[in-house]
């Protein structure tokens, strides 16, 4: 099954938008949210379109796709406007003899390791900046921001397709891919 992957959507209408064309367009089976989902947070600008209303509506339609973690931005008043759990601090997914530990960022990331063996990968967002690369004793991997991106980035995802993760800009450019 095909993931798309993204992160930090805080409430951007046409970012969310965009982001479930993306999903049609991968043909994917499964959206992974990586938080950040509904509020700006007070440390962002407004995101261009800014209806966290409509995020939940666009969101709750597709609900039986959606796996997510909670960000920082994240709480249980959003968990209130959305169908589909929101609320765990992170989430573990089998990919052959790997294990993907998938959380937000914030308390996990590469300060502050979670357990994980040799090849395992960390995924997170958070940051806002995309990235995918072997740390040697561990894959990172971050979709960036599909509506505040930083760094210089462009809004992004990671697609998981088998083996392989392929970071691209929403605008469909291949960025960095990693067999796992």
């Amino acid at each position: 099954m095909d993931y798309v992957i993204a992160s930090d959507i805080h409430g951007s209408a046409s970012a969310c938008e965009a982001l479930l064309e993306i999903v049609d367009r991968e043909r994917a089976g499964k959206l992974l949210l990586l938080g950040d989902i509904l509020y700006h947070g007070p440390r962002n600008p407004l995101p261009e379109q800014y209806n966290p209303k409509r995020v939940a509506a666009m969101l709750n339609g597709q609900k039986k796709k959606i796996l997510c973690v909670r960000g920082n931005c994240d709480s249980e008043v959003d968990q209130m406007m959305l169908e589909f759990p929101i609320l765990a601090e992170y989430c573990l997914l089998s990919v052959g003899n790997r294990m993907i530990f998938t959380t937000h960022g914030h308390h996990f990331h590469g300060e502050n390791l979670p357990l994980l063996q040799h090849g395992d990968v960390l995924l997170h967002g958070h940051t806002h900046i995309p990235a995918l690369e072997n740390c040697g004793e561990y894959i990172y991997a971050n979709p960036g921001s599909v509506s505040l991106p930083k760094g210089q980035s462009q809004p992004s995802y990671l697609l998981l397709n088998e083996n392989i993760l392929t970071l691209k800009t929403c605008s469909g450019e291949i960025t960095a891919q990693l067999s796992l």
